[in-house]
């Protein structure tokens, strides 16, 4: 499946829709990330050839309790290219973004790898 098969516009407006449907808990935590949609990540960060659907930037929420006031927000980044690329089909989409979103919000809230493959959210 190609990025022609879901445009940008589209694709942004299911992260919207992922965003609205993410558990109430975690609802104060995202007004403080932002949710930032690239077409791909770029080679420069890409590490040993690794290409990801999505990236957490910031401290998790459990180190801090929350962003310090004066820095700047940590952000989800989710790559719409890499995540077409793994659905076969377009209605394959809105479930890999939420996926790959509440991936990335494991993170921000602190979990490893291991917990989240153990939630599904990987």
């Amino acid at each position: 499946m190609g990025p022609e098969s879901v445009p940008a516009e589209e694709f942004e407006a299911m992260v919207v829709d992922a965003l609205d449907s993410l558990p109430e808990f975690v609802v104060p935590m995202m007004r403080e990330i932002a949710v930032l949609v690239e077409d791909e990540q770029p080679v420069a960060d890409r590490k040993d050839g690794e290409l990801l659907l999505g990236v957490f930037r910031g401290n998790p929420w459990t180190t801090q309790g929350g962003r310090i006031p004066g820095t700047l927000p940590p952000t989800i980044t989710l790559y719409r290219i890499p995540i077409l690329a793994v659905c076969r089909r377009p209605e394959d989409v809105p479930a890999k973004v939420l996926k790959v979103l509440g991936h990335e919000v494991g993170h921000a809230v602190g979990l490893g790898e291991t917990a989240l493959r153990d939630l599904g959210w990987y």
